[in-house]
């Protein structure tokens, strides 16, 4: 009897984790840590924040930016990029200018192993990202 107990709630408790499946949270921020297969500049801070409308928007490390996105389970893709103009060190703007391209290249994310979002583009490393403490 106590065999038969054990199983149904092993059962059970595997039946809860096939049905979750990680999702994006919206209105809250997304740290960039790597840019493909480079790590970010020092003290350089680079978000990606989804809203419930469409609009994922951000800092690109100089400038804010912002685009429409699309979210359907694992695809992921961003429209064109619009932002703001101010100028910064060469090295900066040569970062942002990377993640900016990056982005327009993005077919679908994911988490990895140690709970990291991945944005995934069409060839290369993925962007990966933390999300922001509150």
């Amino acid at each position: 009897m106590k065999r038969v107990i054990l199983l149904a709630l092993l059962g059970a408790s595997l039946v809860g984790c096939a049905g979750h499946s990680p999702q994006l949270q919206r209105n809250h921020a997304y740290v960039v840590e790597w840019i493909g297969e480079r790590p970010l500049m020092d003290y350089s801070h680079l978000t990606v924040t989804f809203d419930d409308a469409g609009r994922a928007y951000g800092n690109g490390g100089c400038n804010h930016w912002f685009a429409p996105y699309t979210l359907d389970g694992d695809t992921l893709t961003f429209g064109a990029i619009g932002s703001t103009r101010k100028a910064c060190a060469p090295a900066l703007m040569e970062q942002e200018q990377r993640f900016f391209k990056t982005l327009q290249t993005v077919q679908r994310w994911d988490i990895s192993p140690i709970e990291q979002v991945r944005f995934w583009p069409a060839e290369g490393q993925p962007l990966r990202l933390w999300p922001e403490d509150s």
